[in-house]
């Protein structure tokens, strides 16, 4: 056992001319492996809310070579608020957290509680309950982190009563296995959307959560149609099993080093396979699932553009002073569909959407496909495909801007006030630029010729001239 963590310093990462707060918190002994029943733990609270501050009590690491795995009682400055939370990091990465799904706020105090009859809770200074494991009366004995990472709670024959590892954050570690049906989740900042891993039947997938929608940007299918039971992360990639517990297919680490955790970033939407690099002293990545970042879903503000350049650009309308406004500022439609103000479908050439739906129609032409999303207040967007295929949206998100071969095979479409596209339904960002392009271009030209076709007429009277002298 480690004996470490006899006085915390909770440190504050606070920009520029922000205090320091350094939080002192003494815990009985040293920091072990498990905590027996009671046990009680107060972490202070800041009065002032200070953006970017962390404060942690660590409660319990594991004995292994560094990086090991340690729990914390954390305070987190989060949406204006502190939050309170138990979470297990792996050396700097939190790999769980109890306030993953639901943030528990609190001030003055935040509290961790392994009670008499075996229920861990989170509580705050008025002694409320904001987060339970629900364990009470089941024989818990104590509170224990494995060499794995999870967090358990065991009675006196060592039987799992709880664990951590059946509430999966955006964090899958080694040897965890997910069932068919479970899935990780992330949550970009200022974004009401969130993505999304999953296991199903017949992939793995990742998603854009939108309202009630999910838009596919990602998926890994068996070979033969096999169908899924569980996943699990092993050394060398994540391997797929079916019902009889063998395995059918394996993402596999593009390293030789042993893999340590997948992880669903909160940032970027993408998967990825991490190992752990001594030389470098942090985790770096063996696989991504993406690889370019227009593949990326939220690579571009709503109403933006990936470019081929991996650069974003705004999707451009013209209003009625002929003023041009710029469409990726705001999430959601601009017009407001649902109301009474008339819209219109505006073409993109050479773009297409990373985002996949089920499509609403098959075998219809463009036309139909853009009048249905205009018959359909919510739809924002639509995709028709060389296939005759239609898909709606109800949010222009995951655009980019493809080679020529590809942007003939589709036609991405986005519903625009009317009027706002400047009585053109081909005009967009994309085809502005062309326009600009070939303006300059022609204008060139022209004046190349102009100055040959004078420099030709000069040239002629000068020669005139000189034969008339000449004779």
């Amino acid at each position: 056992m480690s004996s470490k963590c006899e006085n915390i310093v909770c440190n504050s990462l606070i920009k520029l001319s922000f205090f320091v707060f350094l939080i002192h918190f003494f815990i009985h002994g040293h920091c072990y492996s498990d905590i027996h029943t009671p046990y009680r733990v107060t972490l202070a609270v800041p009065v002032e809310y200070s953006m970017s501050f962390i404060g942690r009590a660590f409660l319990m690491e594991t004995n292994q070579t560094l990086p090991n795995f340690r729990a914390a009682l954390s305070v987190e400055a989060l949406n204006q608020n502190y939050s309170c939370s138990l979470d297990v990091l792996f050396g700097d990465v939190k790999v769980w957290s109890s306030g993953h799904l639901s943030p528990f706020y609190t001030t003055e105090k935040c509290v961790l509680e392994l009670t008499q009859d075996g229920d861990l809770q989170l509580k705050d200074k008025k002694e409320q309950v904001g987060w339970r494991t629900g364990t009470h009366g089941q024989g818990v004995e104590r509170l224990q982190l494995l060499r794995t990472g999870n967090l358990v709670l065991v009675d006196a024959l060592n039987l799992i009563k709880w664990q951590s590892f059946n509430f999966p954050t955006n964090v899958m570690l080694w040897g965890q296995r997910l069932d068919v049906a479970t899935h990780l989740t992330s949550f970009p900042t200022n974004s009401t959307s969130f993505y999304s891993f999953e296991i199903q039947d017949n992939k793995i997938a990742l998603y854009l959560n939108s309202g009630k929608l999910k838009y596919s940007y990602w998926e890994f299918k068996p070979s033969k149609n096999r169908n899924i039971t569980f996943v699990k992360l092993g050394s060398k990639g994540l391997v797929i099993f079916n019902d009889k517990q063998r395995k059918i297919a394996q993402i596999p680490s593009q390293r030789h080093e042993s893999l340590q955790f997948l992880a669903l970033s909160n940032r970027t939407g993408n998967m990825g396979l991490y190992y752990y690099s001594p030389n470098d002293g942090k985790f770096k990545s063996s696989f991504q699932a993406l690889n370019s970042t227009c593949d990326l879903p939220l690579a571009c503000k709503p109403y933006g553009i990936c470019t081929l350049s991996n650069v974003c650009s705004c999707i451009r309308f013209v209003n009625s002073d002929d003023k041009l406004n710029p469409g990726c500022s705001t999430e959601g439609n601009p017009g407001g569909f649902c109301g009474e103000s008339q819209a219109e479908m505006l073409e993109l050439h050479g773009v297409t959407s990373v985002l996949r739906v089920n499509p609403n129609k098959v075998n219809v032409s463009k036309d139909v496909c853009a009048n249905l999303c205009m018959d359909d207040c919510k739809c924002v967007a639509a995709l028709y495909s060389s296939g005759k295929e239609c898909f709606l949206y109800e949010l222009v998100r995951g655009v980019k801007q493809v080679d020529r071969e590809l942007g003939m095979r589709s036609s991405y479409m986005v519903k625009v006030p009317k009027g706002t596209s400047g009585g053109e339904k081909k005009s967009s960002g994309l085809r502005k630029w062309v326009l600009i392009l070939v303006g300059v271009v022609d204008g060139l030209i022209i004046f190349l010729v102009l100055g040959a076709i004078g420099y030709y007429v000069i040239w002629r009277r000068r020669k005139n001239s000189l034969d008339t002298d000449n004779t």
